[in-house]
């Protein structure tokens, strides 16, 4: 048992009609829960009990649950107090446990204490954020998978392999004397590429939790009167883009969140990409670019009237604004879909092709030619795998964060090094690289974490997880 005090907060409160519930964690959760219910709770047992005020009057009647340590979610005593759901009732309720010695919980401190306590790692905890938030059954069964570990067992997995390469790497350097070059050994080399392996899909595999988890941001890019808004009215469903044949219609950004096929989606129209004597259109455009730096796919609509010049334009302001965005190395530029319209003046509506940069969808936006292939491809974009509408996902579904991603990434450029030290023979450097890799992993789970990084996660909790 941890020496922390013990919190309360207001778990949920389902409104006047429903149920309100109050959690305590830490020693003194059972006497407080006694003296405010005239008798101690039963471990393991629901009881109906009354809820009274120093006074002894009642404040509200319910039922009360108690779990001892370590076997409860907090890995401390826990007693939930179940009420009514109005509000002046819970926060009555909760007063008069802060006057019998409790102390009002931070947001997530109930999660950050499983967490200590090893009841959860940081990437289950966060789970616990992601499923309350989830706005999709996709994102909701990626965050149950997460809270069940397979997050952190694909972490956990990397972090082995990575072991056991640093174990061969180190023993090279503490026995330089064999006759035998171990850096050169082709065991060195099989482990190495089974490391190389397992990050190349847990990179992958966490960036696609990470789009379930946040959405995938998309930005519609074009010339003027590419036909961008159309676009966006059409997978929209709404009349939410002004259209007309002027060039320079859509000057701000113009933002929508849509669903689609459980997988949500943030589709922001913009400014046409074009040199302009306009102050206003100048500033859109400017925003534009911007966007383009913080997408996660681009929606690049060309006139397939002039789609090799257009192609080609568009091109070099993406790798510009790519430039511009001051990503770090580990970034991953954003992925481009190739989307002609206008497709019915040239007779090629429905055409589907692959080539070097990337898919090319043909569309008649108005006839809605061409649209449900380019929403299958916003779905798979998102991270939607082929079971999507049931059953638990597939089995490299789970949801991620950012910071995941970032830490992944990061562990990969270390790994990179490492192997360029290996190759020149540099035991000692590839063994820092190594070491560092192994520390930007550490770093999801929890395993290495610093006192800022944990306040800046558990901050962003809702009161009472």
């Amino acid at each position: 048992m941890s020496g922390r005090d013990t919190i309360v907060a207001i778990a949920t409160a389902a409104g006047r009609a429903g149920i309100g519930v109050l959690r305590l964690s830490g020693p003194c959760a059972q006497a407080i829960a006694t003296a405010l219910c005239g008798r101690p709770p039963v471990v393991g047992a629901v009881r109906r009990a009354r809820f009274r005020d120093a006074a002894g009057g009642l404040i509200d009647d319910g039922l009360v649950l108690a779990f001892a340590a370590p076997r409860s979610f907090t890995g401390e005593d826990v007693v939930e107090l179940q009420g009514h759901g109005n509000p002046l009732l819970l926060a009555k309720l909760q007063a008069r446990c802060i006057e019998l010695g409790a102390r009002a919980a931070r947001p997530g401190e109930f999660s950050e204490r499983a967490f200590l306590e090893g009841k959860l790692d940081l990437a289950q905890a966060e789970a616990v954020a992601d499923l309350i938030a989830a706005s999709s059954d996709a994102a909701l069964r990626a965050a149950r998978r997460s809270l069940d570990g397979v997050f952190s067992a694909r972490v956990d997995d990397l972090v082995d392999a990575l072991t056991a390469l640093r174990v061969h790497v180190e023993a090279a350097i503490d026995f330089p004397e064999e006759e035998i070059d171990v850096l050169a050994a082709p065991e060195l080399a099989a482990r190495l590429a089974r490391v190389e392996a397992l990050h190349a899909a847990l990179v992958r595999d966490a960036e696609r939790g990470r789009r379930l988890s946040d959405g995938l941001h998309v930005v519609i890019a074009g010339a003027p009167n590419a036909g961008k808004s159309a676009l966006m009215n059409a997978l929209a469903g709404s009349e939410r883009a002004i259209v007309t044949d002027m060039p320079g219609t859509t000057r701000d950004l113009l933002r929508e969140s849509i669903e689609l096929g459980g997988i949500e989606l943030t589709l922001v129209d913009t400014a046409g990409l074009r040199d302009s004597a306009d102050p206003v259109e100048t500033e859109g455009i400017r925003r534009a670019r911007a966007e383009l730096a913080k997408a996660d796919l681009v929606l690049a609509v060309l006139d397939d009237r002039e789609a090799d010049a257009a192609c080609a334009r568009l091109r070099d302001e993406l790798a510009q604004s790519q430039a511009a965005g001051g990503s770090a190395a580990t970034a991953t530029p954003p992925a481009v879909l190739w989307l002609h319209s206008h497709a019915d003046l040239t007779a090629r509506v429905g055409h589907d092709e692959q080539r070097d940069d990337g898919r090319h969808l043909w569309l008649d936006t108005p006839g809605g030619g061409g649209l449900d292939t380019l929403r299958a491809a916003l779905r798979a974009a998102a991270g939607a795998s082929a079971d999507t509408h049931g059953g638990e996902g597939g089995d490299g579904e789970f949801s991620a964060r950012a910071r995941h991603v970032e830490a992944i990434q990061r562990a990969g450029l270390h790994l990179r090094q490492a192997s360029a030290q290996l190759r020149a023979g540099h035991g000692e450097l590839a063994a820092e690289d190594l070491r560092l890799a192994q520390d930007a992993l550490g770093e999801i789970t929890g395993r290495v974490s610093a006192d800022a990084l944990l306040g800046r996660i558990f901050s962003s909790f809702c009161i009472g997880k």
